[in-house]
């Protein structure tokens, strides 16, 4: 009998990593919640990849919970091959962390921008670069890069996202190319509507929300672009247009889910 597939997902202590991280356990996945917000170091926002691992157990599935700061390229490797010392694969990585800086850009230490940088491209690189090779070995999977509407249309006052999505997106096609003849396929989730998460609430500062969608509507895209075959890459999906397809459950407000 084969183990079960694992998903290896970022920014899982909240929102949209935190029901993806469900949602892939209640499809049957093992899952490693990576994030900085742990039990014992929390950060202002609500949510730890702990509590998440919790969530995953309660429904069956295995759960491997990593502190990690994305801007540090050893703790990724090293969060990878400690999921492959658990679970002894990877089947879909979900680079799905990202941070939205706000602001005038020209007044904001270059550390900021720096810091968009290594969260937002350098992390899901490294990463990449440290799961893929094992992937490949492994006959292959899935790598999903989670991006926004920003990539395309510029969001004036948050200059580091916008162009560190676009730089996402750039970089998911070139790779989605050279990874195309080792099996695994790389394709964005591009979120073209308004999202319920904390971080995203936090970052909108007092903006009214109630319009916002559940993040369930990502589970729905992202388990069904694990489920297609390798072949299936270089594609740069939306909620609206996968919605279209009747892929996406109807628009689903947070707190009215339809299940």
């Amino acid at each position: 009998m084969s183990s079960p597939k694992v998903a290896f997902i970022t920014g899982a202590s909240r929102g949209i990593g935190k029901q993806l991280a469900i949602d892939f356990a209640k499809a049957g996945y093992d899952v490693v919640c990576l994030a900085r917000s742990t039990s014992d170091q929390p950060t202002k926002l609500p949510g730890t990849v702990d509590a998440t691992a919790e969530l995953v157990r309660q429904h069956g599935r295995r759960a491997l919970a990593l502190g990690v700061d994305l801007q540090v390229e050893e703790q990724l490797r090293a969060a990878v091959d400690r999921a492959y010392d658990e679970f002894g694969r990877i089947d879909v990585l979900i680079n799905n962390a990202a941070i939205a800086i706000p602001g005038p850009t020209l007044p904001q230490p270059m550390r900021k921008w720096r810091l968009a940088m290594e969260i937002n491209v350098n992390a899901p690189l490294a990463l990449m670069m440290a799961a893929c090779p094992r992937m490949t070995k492994a006959g292959g999977g899935h790598v999903i890069n989670v991006s926004s509407e920003a990539a395309v249309f510029p969001e004036f006052g948050r200059a580091s996202y916008t162009v560190t999505k676009a730089a996402l997106e750039s970089l998911n096609q070139c790779m989605a190319h050279e990874l195309k003849p080792s099996a695994i396929a790389v394709n964005v989730m591009r979120i073209d509507v308004p999202i319920w998460s904390e971080g995203f609430v936090f970052t909108l500062q007092g903006m009214d929300t109630s319009d916002f969608e559940d993040p369930v509507i990502m589970s729905d895209a992202c388990l069904w672009i694990a489920d297609q075959p390798a072949t299936y890459t270089g594609h740069i999906l939306t909620i609206t247009g996968m919605r279209e397809q009747g892929i996406i459950r109807p628009r689903t407000r947070v707190g009215q889910r339809t299940l």
